[in-house]
């Protein structure tokens, strides 16, 4: 079995191309990927080169730019090519061939991580409280009134 799921930001914008009999995207990215532990002197994240096809790559080429979080699901394929500049010295790299890709961050965070202005939620009027949902005892909260459309499964 051939699965990798990673989850970390682009390190630059990706590259996309349109090539082949069908003319389909080809996209081109690299990601940085957090490590769990860090110890000095260690770096902090690994870097992935990603390549992601069709309806995916033309996914990566509208929507996604350097530092985005993304969540991927692809598989690691290893492209080993003898060197042209010393003939008989075997290169070896990876890349991941992204089957599946989604946002990691709400738009908000990513712009928030960007530099870009967020857009605030609307202020309480002057002297006006917000209401707590309160305990009904059966260990669910009580919604309070005036909400329920801003619930996402109503």
């Amino acid at each position: 079995m051939n699965k990798i799921i990673l989850m970390g930001r682009l390190t630059r914008d990706p590259e996309v191309r349109y090539g082949g009999t069908s003319n389909m995207a080809i996209a081109r990215f690299s990601i940085a990927v957090d490590r769990r532990i860090r110890r000095e002197g260690q770096p902090e994240a690994d870097f992935f080169n990603c390549v992601a096809f069709g309806k995916t790559g033309e996914f990566v080429e509208k929507y996604l730019h350097k530092g985005t979080k993304v969540v991927l699901d692809g598989e690691m394929r290893n492209n080993n090519y003898e060197s042209k500049k010393h003939p008989g010295e075997m290169v070896y790299s990876f890349e991941v061939n992204v089957n599946q890709i989604e946002f990691a961050e709400s738009k908000s965070v990513s712009q928030a991580n960007a530099g870009a202005p967020v857009p605030q939620a609307p202020q309480q009027a002057a002297g006006q409280q917000a209401e707590k949902p309160q305990d009904a005892g059966d260990n669910f909260m009580n919604i309070p009134e005036g909400i329920d459309e801003s619930l996402p499964f109503v």
